[in-house]
């Protein structure tokens, strides 16, 4: 069994001056990203407007199943007009862990 976690950093416009604006963001970028069949939710940052953070989650059997998953959240995420993605910080757990 092979776990993996991406947390992405994202800079919202500057017209989410409310968390109810702020929202209207990140609502449809978790839904994509649970598409994919993974874990997605909104994690840090949650009292700041401009800025939040999604962390994503997933389990497979194999490693390389994995990063392709993560690589496609990631795709997905950057491919965002409406945001800005800062960083992204990921981590992988196998059997050995």
């Amino acid at each position: 069994m092979h776990t993996g976690t991406a947390l992405f950093d994202l800079l919202l416009p500057a017209d989410s001056r409310s968390l109810k604006a702020k929202r209207s963001y990140i609502r449809p970028i978790i839904a994509a990203l649970r598409k994919f069949e993974v874990s997605a939710a909104e994690v840090g940052a949650l009292e700041l407007h401009g800025r939040t953070e999604i962390g994503v989650a997933v389990v497979a059997a194999e490693a390389r199943h994995v990063n392709d998953v993560l690589d496609s959240c990631e795709r997905l995420v950057a491919g965002r007009p409406e945001v800005e993605l800062l960083s992204v910080r990921r981590r992988w757990l196998g059997d050995d862990d």
